[in-house]
C-alpha cells in the first residue's frame, strides 16, 4: 500500500496550526482525507467519486443533517 508522504492543510481551516483542520494526502492512485484532531481515521477515495461528492453538495443535493 502506497502511504502518502505530506498531508495538505485545508485552505477552508483557517489560520495556525489548530486541531480544526481537514487535511489531504495523495498517493499515485488514491486520495486520502483525514481530520487532524483524529489523524488515525483515514478516508480513502479515488478522485472520481471525490469529485461526485463535492458537486453534489455544491447543487445542493446533498445537506448536512439537521441538529
Amino acid at each position: 500500500m502506497d502511504t502518502p508522504e505530506n498531508w495538505r492543510k485545508s485552505s477552508y481551516s483557517g489560520p495556525g496550526d489548530g486541531d480544526s483542520c481537514v487535511e489531504l494526502a495523495s498517493t499515485p492512485t488514491t486520495l486520502r482525507l483525514r481530520e487532524s484532531d483524529d489523524p488515525a481515521t483515514i478516508l480513502t477515495t479515488t478522485p472520481t467519486p471525490l469529485a461526485h461528492l463535492l458537486q453534489a453538495i455544491r447543487t445542493g443535493a446533498v445537506t448536512a443533517p439537521r441538529t
